[in-house]
């Protein structure tokens, strides 16, 4: 299996040579679960990939029973989306990432200084600016993720959360509910596509 972003030819035509089977996965690519996003094309293959991985984590009972998989990816954009265990990709939203809002933060204000997530708890008062920056956010972004587990219960039922991305081991210890961190979650979902083409 490789993974590039973004179009490499010289890659993908040294892969197709050497491979007995071959698949390139973008928004025509048979996956193993019922894509319902209205605009397929314009959807990140990795959210995709991270939602079949998801539905293969609830189709062989690694999230207990449940109605459906809450998938939080903390990249440089923070993606909540779902997949139901009916196989259903529902869609989801997308957020700033923790770089991000440090960047729009330093950026565009006079005086704030580059901010960086504490390495201990978050603090609530800060008592001096990059504190400040780095609770704020870290207690956003939990805030926040908190809310969406809270509505996917609301909406789904039981729900299975799962944190995958760069940040997700950081958050996983800020975030007051049961979760799973899947750091390999995408990659998952890649090998189910892989399987899913291969008995086609």
């Amino acid at each position: 299996m490789v993974s590039t972003r973004g179009e490499v030819a010289e890659i993908e035509n040294a892969v197709r040579a050497a491979a007995e089977f071959f698949v390139k996965f973008d928004h025509t690519t048979p996956v193993p679960i019922r894509n319902l996003y209205a605009t397929p094309e314009t959807l990140g293959y990795d959210r995709l990939a991270a939602a079949v991985g998801a539905h293969d984590m609830i189709a062989t009972g690694a999230l207990g029973r449940v109605e459906a998989a809450l998938v939080v990816d903390f990249g440089t954009a923070i993606t909540y989306d779902v997949v139901t265990a009916a196989g259903e990709f529902l869609g989801g939203n997308i957020s700033p990432g923790v770089a991000s809002r440090f960047r729009a933060m330093h950026e565009h204000t006079g005086a704030l200084p580059m901010g960086a997530l504490p390495e201990a708890a978050p603090e609530f008062p800060a008592r001096e600016t990059k504190t400040a920056i780095g609770s704020g956010v870290a207690w956003g972004i939990a805030a926040e993720t908190e809310r969406y587990i809270l509505e996917a219960e609301e909406k789904f039922g039981t729900v299975g959360v799962i944190f995958t991305g760069g940040d997700a081991d950081y958050f996983a210890r800020r975030v007051k509910f049961p979760i799973f961190a899947v750091s390999e979650l995408v990659f998952r979902g890649l090998n189910a596509i892989l399987e899913h083409n291969a008995n086609l």
